[in-house]
């Protein structure tokens, strides 16, 4: 076994990156990297490659309404889950849309809920922002509740320049957590968010 120095706690200069190419370029982008950094036992590895696939940070928001209890969630098809042939690719989600260069994670939010629900939100509470899956893409979530009246949404809704074909589900909250549990919700900022709700639901009735 390896004796470790435990004290140890690595930083950004820890790590370099000696080279970066464009692999693929296309609706998303994948970068090779050469890779070096320091080890917990002392020392630095030898140069490896990793290939990263370039997703940038995202806004998701859970939309919630305390007076009736539910929360406002959307349906649509997500090619990601088409490979598993034991459940649907159409899945249950928070609204989420991609960060564009120069915007602020709060106006996106705002925006991809009127895109995606038709619905309009001004405050927005910051749950956590978290790394989707570091070891191999780049995706940053910066995830947000929003407090709806839920009476308001309804319908299908997304833009068909992206074909986009989003229906949008209110649910009370009970019945969303549940699904967690029955694996009809299967995705994480949804899980995230469904969470952080439960842990924190008396703070929107007291």
């Amino acid at each position: 076994m390896t004796k470790l120095t435990l004290s140890v706690k690595f930083q950004q200069s820890d790590h370099k990156i000696l080279a970066k190419e464009r692999v693929y370029d296309g609706f998303f982008k994948i970068d090779r990297y050469s890779v070096q950094h320091k080890l917990f036992a002392g020392g630095e590895t030898e140069v490896f490659y990793r290939e990263l696939f370039e997703r940038g940070e995202a806004s998701a928001v859970l939309l919630y309404d305390p007076l009736r209890d539910n929360v406002v969630i959307t349906e649509q098809y997500r090619i990601g889950a088409s490979l598993e042939t034991s459940r649907s690719p159409w899945l249950l989600e928070v609204v989420a849309g991609t960060i564009e260069e120069g915007e602020h994670p709060e106006e996106v939010a705002k925006r991809e809920v009127k895109e995606e629900t038709g619905g309009h939100i001004t405050d927005l509470i910051p749950i956590t922002s978290y790394w989707s899956s570091p070891g191999g893409t780049s995706e940053k979530i910066h995830l947000f509740c929003a407090v709806v009246d839920s009476s308001q949404f309804n319908g299908v809704h997304g833009l068909e320049s992206e074909h986009e074909d989003i229906l949008v589900r209110v649910i009370p909250f009970a019945e969303a957590y549940d699904f967690i549990a029955s694996g009809d919700i299967n995705n994480g900022a949804t899980i995230i968010a469904l969470q952080w709700l439960k842990l924190n639901k008396a703070e929107f009735h007291a």
